[in-house]
Order: structure tokens, then sequence, then C-alpha cells
């Protein structure tokens, strides 16, 4: 894959941000014309602006950019003489443009009947979510655009690679298995979100469990159980899983620009920029 427009649309499909590096403006003999364009991603480089230490040094602006997660559009003049090491004797102007915003990051343990009206659901939106179950014939055959589907034995060992400040939405078809991917959510304590399926009846139960565990009672606050927005009745799937999306959306929103622990990494928003006002 080396041409830019292949190269930006593959990292856009798998939410990896990289910048587009613009020529826009040429003076005197330069190596490539106005127009010409690269991707650069955190890992790789993709199509050419001319090589030579020109892209050596569009390579370093652009990958610092990704590493300070800049999301403005910046312009850089370069005179292409001995300075920079070319002998071109022109100069030349490149645009640096961020691509691909900050996305959340959703896991869904269950693939039951709740979690198959859900995840396209949050498929729509722009998420990452990762789909866990053990039980790979529970699966669709068709799974939407965005979604990855993990089959794991060991289910609860895939809340460890989840990072900082995601979403965990637990709903498997075992109670015992929801009660150990609780406890390994609330030791991280560093999610934005957790919801767990079930009643006040099954969050009272949990709680005893969590509590005889040494739980913190702080930690076992921050779940969601009975999870969803509770104006949104219904025992049908979709009804269960509208309620659950919309208090992901609402949970989102109701943090714009806050931070995670780290300190550094924005929440990002499901609602477009033009709306937030």
């Amino acid at each position: 894959m080396n041409s830019w427009i292949d190269a930006l649309a593959e990292l856009q499909h798998k939410g990896e941000p990289c910048v587009l590096v613009t020529i826009i403006e040429e003076r005197g003999s330069t190596p490539r014309n106005a127009g010409s364009k690269m991707v650069v991603s955190q890992e790789r480089l993709y199509d050419t602006i001319g090589g030579g230490h020109l892209e050596y040094k569009a390579q370093q602006i652009a990958r610092e950019m990704l590493e300070n997660r800049v999301r403005e559009t910046r312009l850089e003049r370069f005179s292409l003489g001995a300075s920079l090491g070319q002998c071109c004797g022109g100069a030349t102007v490149l645009l640096f443009e961020p691509m691909g915003q900050p996305q959340a990051h959703i896991a869904v343990f269950g693939a039951g009947h709740v979690g198959r009206a859900l995840v396209p659901l949050l498929a729509a939106l722009p998420c990452r979510v990762r789909w866990i179950d053990s039980r790979v014939a529970e699966f669709p055959t068709q799974v939407p655009q965005g979604v990855e589907c993990l089959v794991n034995d060991e289910v609860v060992d895939e809340v460890a690679n989840m990072p900082a400040g995601s979403y965990f939405i637990v709903m498997t078809h075992d109670h015992r298995l929801d009660l150990e991917l609780t406890a390994a959510i609330l030791a991280r304590d560093d999610f934005t979100y957790f919801g767990l399926i079930g009643s006040k009846s099954k969050r009272a139960k949990f709680e005893h469990r969590l509590r005889d565990r040494g739980v913190r009672p702080e930690a076992v606050q921050r779940m969601r159980c009975p999870m969803g927005i509770a104006e949104v009745k219904g025992k049908l799937p979709v009804e269960i899983a509208v309620s659950i999306a919309g208090e992901i959306i609402a949970t989102y929103n109701a943090r714009f620009g806050e931070k995670i622990r780290d300190g550094e990494k924005p929440v990002p928003m499901l609602i477009p920029a033009s709306r937030r006002s």
C-alpha cells in the first residue's frame, strides 16, 4: 500500500491517527510539484514528497504532532539549500494536517441476544469496539465494520488488554464470569464507564461478594448496574440495547474535555464539534 489516498483510507478504517503532508507552494527548483502528498503514521511513511532531508524533516514534524496529539494544522516553509542538505535551490511550503480524531475504546463482553443488538449501534458511532466471548458460534456471520471479534477461553484476560479510559460493558451468559470480569475491571480503576447487565437484586449480590473480596466501596459505586437510561423501558433486546447505547453517549458528552488519570489524553466525544456548544 504505497498510495497516500489508499493509506489514508486504510488508517482511518483502523482508527489509527496520522498526518497528511501536502506541498502547497513551490518556488524555483523543487523535487516534487505543488499538490504532492504523503501520509505519516507512527510507524510508517506512505508515498513521497520528494525524499531527501526535506522528507526526513517533514516526518520528524509529523511524528512530533502525533506524539503530542496536536489537532491543529501547521504550515512550514523550507529553503532547499545547504542548510537543509538539499541542492535544489528552490523553496517549498508544506501543510501538515492531523487526521483521525481520538476514538473511544469499548469492550463488549458477551455475544448473546442483547450483545447482538447493541454492537451494531455502537459500531455506527466513532468508536473502536472489541466484542469478546468464549463461544465462537455466538457471533453472527456478518459483523459490522469497525468491530473486532475476539474469541478467548480466558475472557477475563481481555480486560487488561484495553487502554486506559476505556468503556466496559459486561453482559455474558454466566453470572460467575460476570463477577470475575467485574472484579478485574474495578481493580483497574482507570475506566471511563463500566456497565453490568442485571437487576437491582443482582447488584446487591455482587456488592456483597465484592466487599468480601476487599473491593473498595467507592470503586463499586462506579459500576452501573442496572445499566442504561431508566426512561427507555422495555425488555426486548433492541430496547435494552438502545437504552445502553444512550447511556454511553450521555457519558461521552457529559465528560467533554476531561482528562483521564495520566493527565494527557482527552476523553473523546461522540457528537460533532458543531453541536457541542
